[in-house]
């Protein structure tokens, strides 16, 4: 009887429950057992209730959402990233190709860098004996003014075409050309071929830019026998994939004509030139700042030893300063037929100290009736050294001195604080010798040697000051002679 009543009461709740078959699954009868316990009526299901299973797949679904949601919102940041980082290129792109417009090239193809320099120099001479005086054409007087104003453009035509013109400004109203010339890159045999007006590759010293070299003015024997260094010419250059050699050589007319603009005359000067350079040693570990280079370079030179003023047979220079005449000069060689140049060089750098050393001779060579053969020389050596611990750098490529990189520059500014912050830039202290001989047989060019003393100030890789103090003495036999004291101070910057 009991049972019976219990089986009615649970079909009654079974059918009063408002608990929906997907919250609840409702376990039938037939899957009951109800046990009797000292009268208490105890139900135990076959199967397990799955609320708590139900529960769990609808967090996991929950989770599920959440996680696509933070991956759509992360595709969605992501895409608006990727259209303002386009969006800013194509305006980058827009403001590139307006740039070269502000100074228009003449096709689409090629690119242009301007470039020039500046140097503001200052020379004294305070102590020079009266005996110099006929070489300069009276009392050496002191001077002020710009030794250079360069300015210039110079770029690629097409992937294989380069290009160089530099005008020079310095003496006022009579401008003159530099580098000037146009090239190409990569040729079979030839490496970079090189037609213009650019330097002759003898001597080092010539080679350096003067934007790079430790005194003001080059040595004697480096200006003589390679006045002004630019000739109009053809010439190859290059280089070993290991930077270990390099190479120029070319054949060029030994007129001086940055002033002139052309040649005239059927005796065309010419001259063979070249130059192989060794990098022996290159400290790798610290990144150049130990290096060893030797280099030979030489000219065969046929001037037209009969042409009088048109002969450029001829070896001259300054005191290593700038002043009006040329105290060393041979004149013009009469009867010149030939002239066979040697030149040696050697560079030795440990750190904040370079050692440099070079040697050149001149045999001219001449006609029959004219006298003996002559023999000129000289040299130099010096020593440089970084107080402030930088080093010269050296071009491998080229077998030449690099842009000097101060560690600090200098500046003075005031900061936030009021207190005045300052940077060194570098300095660089230095001692020349140089010597130079260009008399023999009936050539009386004269006889020289000077020490300079150097003093140079790095503000940036960019500018500089320079300070020089020569002491020296000139032997031109009867057309003068005698010992001189000369200060040079220089400002300059390039760009």
């Amino acid at each position: 009887m009991k049972r019976l009543v219990f089986t009615v009461l649970l079909a009654m709740t079974a059918v009063t429950t408002t608990v929906t078959a997907q919250e609840f699954k409702i376990i039938p009868l037939s899957n009951r057992s109800v046990i009797e316990n000292g009268g208490n009526i105890t139900e135990k299901s076959t199967h397990q209730p799955t609320i708590a299973l139900t529960m769990e797949q609808k967090i996991n679904e929950l989770q599920k959402q959440i996680d696509q949601l933070k991956q759509d919102q992360l595709k969605s940041t992501l895409e608006k990233q990727a259209k303002t980082i386009e969006k800013q290129g194509k305006s980058l792109k827009k403001v590139e190709e307006k740039i070269p417009r502000l100074v228009p090239m003449g096709h689409g193809g090629g690119s242009m860098v301007l470039n020039g320099r500046i140097h503001a120099d200052y020379w004294a001479l305070p102590d020079v004996h009266p005996g110099i005086f006929p070489l300069e054409g009276g009392d050496p007087q002191d001077r002020i003014g710009f030794r250079r104003v360069r300015f210039g453009v110079k770029g690629k035509v097409n992937d294989n075409m380069h290009y160089k013109i530099e005008m020079e400004f310095a003496a006022g109203n009579n401008v003159e050309f530099r580098d000037t010339y146009l090239g190409f890159d990569n040729t079979p045999f030839f490496n970079k071929v090189i037609v213009g007006n650019h330097k002759r590759p003898l001597g080092l010293d010539h080679i350096n830019s003067s934007r790079y070299n430790v005194f003001l003015e080059r040595p004697f024997v480096i200006e003589s026998f390679n006045q002004d260094a630019r000739r109009l010419g053809i010439s190859s250059n290059g280089h070993t994939d290991d930077l270990g050699w390099n190479w120029r050589y070319g054949v060029y007319n030994m007129r001086l004509v940055q002033a002139l603009g052309n040649y005239l005359g059927d005796h065309y000067q010419l001259e063979l030139d070249g130059r192989l350079a060794r990098t022996f040693w290159w400290d790798d570990c610290s990144d150049g700042r130990g290096y060893g280079h030797f280099a030979v370079s030489g000219a065969v030179r046929f001037p037209d030893g009969l042409g009088g003023a048109a002969n450029e047979s001829r070896y001259r220079h300054r005191a290593e300063a700038r002043h009006a005449n040329r105290w060393l000069d041979t004149g013009r060689i009469v009867g010149a037929d030939q002239e066979n140049i040697l030149g040696l060089e050697s560079v030795w750098n440990f750190g904040a100290l370079q050692i440099v050393s070079e040697y050149l001779v001149s045999n001219v060579q001449r006609q029959p009736g004219f006298g003996d053969d002559v023999l000129l020389h000289g040299g130099y050596i010096y020593a440089a050294y970084f107080l402030t611990g930088e080093h010269m750098p050296w071009d491998r490529k080229t077998g030449q001195l690099a842009r000097i990189i101060p560690f600090e520059n200098f500046f003075s500014v005031r900061d936030c604080d009021g207190c005045v912050q300052r940077g060194l830039g570098a300095w660089q202290v230095a001692l020349r010798y140089s010597w130079a001989d260009f008399t023999d047989q009936n050539i009386v060019g004269g006889e020289a040697q000077a020490m300079t003393l150097g003093l140079n100030w790095y503000w940036n890789p960019y500018a500089r000051m320079q300070f020089n103090y020569i002491v020296g003495d000139i032997d031109r036999q009867v057309a003068g002679g005698g010992d001189y004291q000369i200060l040079g101070v220089r400002f300059m910057v390039d760009f």
